[in-house]
């Protein structure tokens, strides 16, 4: 059953990618806010689609962090999941992503419409400048800019290779950093096709100021945040487990 209702997702997700990619890119003539506007409701269905289809819902905690001040978000990557719930529970955004995603068929073209910050992994410092140059552009329009710090997405109990550009964005423009956890991975894991029901946790923490402080020191604090809570949420969710064998 688990497999079929994971089939059932995926084809409806895939489908209606395909018929938000056109009018996606029909609306380039207009202003960002409307674009995304448009876009983030293809986001909403998906997460509806998938409490109806794979009975995976998801709560927010620490939502009275979220600010009118436009900030740099450092987010633990473990599914695509955070790439949908994001756009429901943030202003609007806009994420430093990898240039090749923007050429997949029909999704690309509807994220190129989203202006993310698209470099070459490869390009070292170059996308460094790239990402501080149109950061600061997209953060003084007043968007969100989503950093997935690990690069890739991490299986659960895992911490990856934190990298330093979106702390390094945050400290050359003074905004504060927003720092997310969750465990989307425990449900809708990389790479994985069948999904597991259940409530995924996501939790926002505090704004950690930058001004004035050395980017070393702010990611030190904003990785240590993220990783203890990490460990917290997996530990609430075994013993709700527990609680719920005995």
């Amino acid at each position: 059953m688990l497999f079929i209702r994971s089939a059932a997702f995926s084809a409806v997700m895939i489908l209606s990618a395909i018929i938000y990619a056109v009018p996606s890119v029909m609306l380039f003539p207009f202003p960002f806010r409307q674009r995304y506007g448009f876009i983030k409701q293809w986001a909403r269905f998906v997460l509806w689609w998938l409490k109806v289809s794979c009975r995976i819902d998801f709560v927010v905690e620490g939502g009275e962090h979220i600010g009118d001040e436009a900030a740099v978000v450092l987010c633990k990557h473990q599914s695509a999941w955070e790439t949908l719930a994001l756009q429901e529970i943030l202003p609007p955004q806009v994420w430093v992503l990898k240039r090749e995603l923007l050429f997949i068929p029909f999704f690309g073209w509807g994220l190129a419409m989203m202006e993310p910050i698209a470099i070459d992994r490869k390009a070292g410092k170059k996308a460094l400048s790239q990402v501080l140059k149109q950061g600061k552009q997209r953060l003084d329009d007043g968007r969100w800019v989503v950093v997935f710090p690990e690069g890739t997405r991490t299986a659960p109990g895992h911490k990856g290779n934190y990298r330093m550009g979106g702390t390094r964005l945050a400290v050359h423009t003074g905004r504060p950093i927003i720092p997310i956890a969750h465990n989307a991975g425990e449900f809708w894991g990389r790479r994985q096709f069948v999904k597991q029901p259940g409530t995924i946790t996501l939790r926002i923490g505090p704004p950690i100021p930058t001004e004035g402080r050395k980017a070393e020191e702010v990611h030190e604090q904003a990785v240590n945040w993220i990783e203890a809570q990490m460990d917290e949420i997996t530990d609430d969710r075994f013993k709700a487990n527990m609680k719920q064998v005995a």
